[in-house]
């Protein structure tokens, strides 16, 4: 008899990394205002006897709500506003070369190839990017109603209601996002001092991941859209004198957790009752009651901790006292001239807007030069596929593709039994509102809301009905087939994972930090928290990196996974040098020239063995020197990471 085999019907990790629903809260305000800007244009248009006006309004407002991500009232002009200047922009293009066969081709694979390069830039060159491309592609495939002008004109309205109804709480609320946030990372911050000491490494590790995406939150928020002068806004200065004043704190914590011994639990409660201070606005507790120090490590939290407390607890804030650690921000003229150099120069950026509109142009070529009826949902697909920020393109292609099955069975009910007119004002009141609930839930889960909203909304223009169905889910599905072919199989750096390279630069970057921290050319402290910052910065973007290498299957996902401990070897390696520092500081002595220049090199060593290997493999490392000296654990660091992967 043959030999029957087990067959296993669980399914594989990637596919269920991919399918699972992420846990977040449903930001209920952002889901008022998704239901009241796309339902109002609609019934404006209806009272008005033109409702593809108002479709089209709706159009403009749903590309605000896809930008409504902000919570800070000052983050949310330009991450609202910028996004519709390039929708107009995008839709203008588009319905100019409607109809006209090669010239829309060339016009939108154009866009897309700029589409994709800004996109490279930030979070809001990337929404914009995305708005340009998407309102691009719907004007080339849809008739626009009325003059060439009306069509930019009524989609930026619609995205520019977005954007009233999310700053009419501003007098209300001006300056709360921001004390959240920074409260946020206080809180945050006192995790991580719980965590120092424990038995459970993974817990620190969590904890100090977390701060670090505390900060880089809350510095985006304060930091990066203050005005340029600190005395122009009292709140935001006080609220930028607070985050700097808890980095001292952080700074102090690997220190405390390479010690071995638990703090006493009177820290962690202090730095909340600080957070409580700063997200109240209130003067704060009048004295923290903490333990004596003992130790060189209990007296730098403690140092720090006290510090942190003045400064919360001071009723005024000078100003031209702050240690702004991280430097003011260039004007915005500068900053769009560097953002334009960096991505005329980047090879990434010239790589990325290559595979967009090499499929873009695939699409738009089938839809305008191939005589089958074909729509812009082709190319429509594309562009959410084939987004840089949105994770893995194959995870994407699949979800896309399950998304939209989904979305056409809300769809088809909708279409089906909803009499067009004034029923589809509140079929739109209860479709917009899953836009922002289901979108922090996953790729899928946004897909699926997004889907019905445009199918709506395009039957208003055009008069399909349900004919519109079985058509759009074979051209999402051909759309995801040509991403798949086109913008992922035929790249190589699909087949494998940016980690290693991504890794040996930040590897590269923590031996240039132990020499300014402890090299004969030591920097300043200010130069030394902004080399930290900029080092876990980038380490919080390659764990990003990582978890969407794990969506991808066989081999890139599993080659992924076995880079996961050195990611957390190289964090620990910049604990370990922070900590020496904080010791230094405190009254350790220092460690010799030789010390320094001997980790430096093994360092330097390991970020090129990651740059040649495909692989990773243990060699010895032999790191010599006094287990008295400051740097010991450092050594200790660097030959664990140097045990999982160096040259030979």
């Amino acid at each position: 008899m043959p030999r029957e085999f087990p067959v296993s019907l669980t399914p594989p990790d990637w596919l269920v990394r991919n399918l699972r629903a992420q846990q977040a809260p449903v930001n209920r305000p952002a889901v008022v205002r998704a239901a009241i800007a796309m339902a109002l244009p609609l019934a404006l248009g209806l009272a008005a006897d033109r409702p593809a006006y108002g479709a089209l309004a709706s159009m403009g407002a749903l590309n605000g709500v896809i930008s409504d991500t902000a919570t800070a009232y000052r983050v949310r002009i330009p991450t609202i506003a910028i996004p519709q200047l390039f929708g107009a922009v995008g839709i203008t293009l588009g319905s100019l070369v409607h109809g006209h066969g090669w010239v829309a081709v060339a016009a939108v694979t154009g866009v897309a190839l700029i589409s994709g390069m800004i996109s490279t830039i930030g979070a809001v060159a990337s929404a914009s990017g995305l708005v340009l491309l998407l309102t691009c592609v719907v004007g080339a495939g849809l008739p626009m109603p009325g003059e060439w002008w009306l069509a930019p004109l009524l989609m930026s309205g619609g995205g520019l209601l977005v954007l009233l109804l999310a700053l009419l709480a501003w007098p209300l609320r001006s300056g709360v996002p921001e004390r959240v946030a920074v409260a946020g990372t206080y809180r945050a911050v006192a995790e991580l001092l719980a965590a120092c000491g424990s038995d459970s490494t993974q817990a620190y590790d969590d904890a100090r991941h977390a701060v670090t995406q505390s900060l880089n939150q809350s510095y985006d928020t304060v930091l990066a859209h203050r005005a340029r002068h600190h005395g122009r806004s009292p709140e935001l200065t006080r609220l930028l004198a607070q985050l700097n004043a808890i980095t001292p704190v952080v700074e102090a914590a690997p220190a405390a957790h390479l010690s071995g011994s638990p703090l006493p639990p009177e820290l962690p409660e202090a730095v909340r009752r600080l957070a409580e201070a700063v997200e109240t606005g209130s003067p704060g507790p009048a004295g923290l009651r903490l333990p004596s120090p003992t130790t060189q490590t209990a007296r730098a939290v403690d140092h720090a901790l006290r510090h942190t407390a003045e400064v919360v607890t001071a009723p005024d804030v000078d100003p031209r006292g702050i240690d702004d650690r991280l430097g003011r921000p260039a004007t915005l003229g500068i900053r769009a001239a560097r953002a334009t150099r960096s991505v005329a120069l980047s090879a990434a950026s010239w790589r990325y807007g290559l595979r967009l509109a090499l499929c873009i142009g695939l699409a738009q070529a089938l839809v305008s030069l191939v005589q089958v009826p074909r729509s812009y949902w082709v190319a429509l697909t594309i562009t959410f596929v084939l987004k840089p920020d949105f994770g893995s393109v194959f995870s994407r292609a699949l979800l896309r593709a399950l998304g939209t099955v989904a979305g056409l069975v809300i769809a088809a009910a909708v279409l089906a039994e909803v009499p067009r007119g004034w029923w589809d004002v509140p079929a739109m009141l209860l479709l917009a509102p899953l836009i922002p609930a289901f979108t922090p839930r996953g790729y899928g889960y946004q897909t699926a809301a997004i889907t019905p909203v445009i199918l709506l909304l395009s039957d208003v223009l055009n008069r399909a009905g349900t004919a519109l169905l079985l058509p759009r889910l074979v051209d999402s599905l051909l759309g995801c087939a040509i991403a798949l072919v086109a913008g992922y199989l035929l790249w190589p750096e699909s087949w494998h994972t940016r980690v290693g390279d991504r890794l040996a630069d930040a590897v590269d970057d923590t031996a240039r930090y132990v020499e300014g921290a402890f090299g004969p050319d030591a920097v300043d402290p200010p130069a030394r928290a902004r080399m930290r910052r900029r080092l876990y910065r980038d380490l919080s973007a390659i764990r990003t990196e990582f978890q969407r290498a794990l969506t991808e299957p066989p081999p890139t996902g599993r080659r992924a996974a076995a880079w996961w401990p050195l990611v957390v070897a190289v964090e620990r390696i910049v604990d370990a040098t922070t900590a020496a520092r904080v010791r230094v500081k405190h009254g350790a002595a220092p460690p010799s020239a030789g010390e320094v220049a001997q980790v430096a090199r093994q360092l330097k060593e390991l970020a090129e063995g990651l740059r040649e290997a495909e692989t990773l493999y243990a060699v010895r490392t032999d790191l010599t020197g006094s287990p008295e000296s400051v740097l010991e654990p450092l050594r200790q660091e660097v030959a664990a990471a140097r045990a999982i992967a160096s040259p030979h």
